[in-house]
């Protein structure tokens, strides 16, 4: 019996060792340190993004156009014991994304990761009754913000030897959705946004990719990716072991 409690005793240190690696105590995110920008974060998909991220380690900002939204997101994240701060960020306007990016230098020193999820549709219809402000709008959005907003974070990243940047698209831009031709084509074209912008960083050892929720057909069913499954995908591509 004394040997079988001396065993047991001698056991505790490893059994505890387990439990925590089994629990995640023990382990080393892989984005341990990394400082992330996510894009209309507040809820959906880019709540589950920067969830993810900051699980695996990461410091996160969040940022959305209304301040309330803001402030329930970092609650519910920080109640996690997540590090995640944000601030109000409207893609479309130059001095909102200046400061989304000057909050994360500001707090955790520079930027290793951006994930660009803002979208807006506010039009539903032929796309031939589509107007140039309806078209200016989702295009400005959708679009040549993202191209702006990847563009103000990477001198940031070059500062820190390099970063990646994920793009959110949709399977939009494979299979149009009906009645949202404006919208559809603003996915396509972030698909030829990433080809660049992949091309061109490359040489600053930045990595640019594009994520869209795929969907298979299995008996008559169609299946599209959780936020949840698409988070991780996206922890991954900003990860070294996407590199």
């Amino acid at each position: 019996m004394q040997q079988a409690k001396l065993l047991l005793n001698c056991c505790a240190p490893a059994r505890e060792s387990v439990r925590k690696a089994s629990s995640g105590m023990a382990r080393r995110g892989p984005l341990a340190n990394k400082v992330a920008l996510v894009t209309a974060s507040t809820d959906g998909i880019g709540f589950a993004i920067a969830r993810r991220l900051a699980r695996d380690g990461a410091h996160v900002v969040v940022s959305s156009r209304k301040q309330q939204n803001v402030d329930r997101a970092v609650a519910a994240l920080q109640g996690e014991g997540l590090s995640v701060v944000g601030t109000v960020c409207h893609v479309g306007k130059a001095e909102d994304r200046e400061r989304l990016v000057a909050t994360a230098v500001n707090l955790h020193g520079g930027i290793d990761i951006l994930v660009s999820n803002a979208a807006v549709n506010p039009f539903f219809g032929n796309i031939m009754d589509a107007t140039e402000e309806m078209w200016d709008k989702i295009l400005n959005i959708n679009v040549k913000a993202t191209a702006l907003m990847t563009k103000a974070v990477v001198p940031e990243m070059e500062k820190r030897g390099g970063g990646s940047v994920v793009i959110v698209a949709s399977i939009a831009a494979y299979t149009p959705f009906p009645g949202l031709g404006p919208y559809n084509v603003s996915k396509t074209a972030l698909l030829g946004l990433t080809k660049n912008l992949a091309k061109e960083l490359v040489q600053r050892n930045i990595r640019v990719n594009c994520l869209h929720q795929d969907s298979s057909r299995l008996a008559s069913a169609v299946w599209i990716g959780k936020p949840d499954e698409c988070a991780g995908i996206v922890s991954f591509l900003c990860s070294e072991d996407a590199s």
